[in-house]
C-alpha cells in the first residue's frame, strides 16, 4: 500500500487546527477531490460518515470511521469502499503556531494498469495532498 506525508506549519493554535481539520464536515473544503461527507453519525473515536470522492476521473464511494480521537494530538479516519485508506493526521505545537502532518495509507484500485500508471497516479496523489495541506493553511490563516 502506498504511503503519502505531508507537513505544514500553520500559524494558528493546535485547539483551532485540530477542531477544523478533525471535523469531516469541513473536508469539501479543503480537500480538492472531496466532492462529498454525508451521514455523520457521532463525535470523536467511533464517528461514521460517508463519503463521495473524485479519483482519476471517476467517483468513488465509501464509509470512513474515526478510530482513534486525541484532542489537539491525533485524529486517525480509516476508510471502506473502493479505496480502502487510513488517513492519519498529527497535531503539534510549533513556535509559529501548529505542525499539521498528514499521512495517507492506501490501496490503488487500478491494478491492471501497472506500475508506470501507478507511478503517476501516486505522482497526481502527492500533489493532491500538498495541494490539501496548503488550503487548510490558508483558510486557517486567512
Amino acid at each position: 500500500m502506498p504511503l503519502l506525508k505531508h507537513n505544514v506549519v500553520i500559524a494558528a493554535p493546535v485547539a483551532k487546527v485540530f477542531e477544523y481539520v478533525a471535523d469531516p464536515a469541513t473536508m469539501v473544503e479543503w480537500l480538492s477531490s472531496m466532492m462529498e461527507i454525508r451521514d455523520l453519525i457521532g463525535t470523536g473515536a467511533g464517528q461514521q460518515y460517508g463519503w463521495t470522492y473524485k479519483y482519476v476521473g471517476l467517483l468513488l464511494n465509501g464509509q470512513s470511521t474515526v478510530v482513534e480521537h486525541v484532542p489537539n494530538e491525533l485524529a486517525v479516519h480509516q476508510t471502506i469502499g473502493t479505496i480502502n485508506s487510513v488517513w492519519t493526521f498529527k497535531f503539534e505545537p510549533h513556535d509559529e503556531g501548529t505542525s499539521l502532518t498528514l499521512e495517507v495509507e492506501y490501496s490503488i484500485p487500478i491494478p491492471v494498469l501497472g506500475k508506470l500508471a501507478e507511478r503517476l497516479v501516486l505522482r497526481r496523489d502527492k500533489r493532491t495532498l500538498d495541494f490539501a495541506l496548503t488550503n487548510v493553511k490558508e483558510l486557517l490563516e486567512g
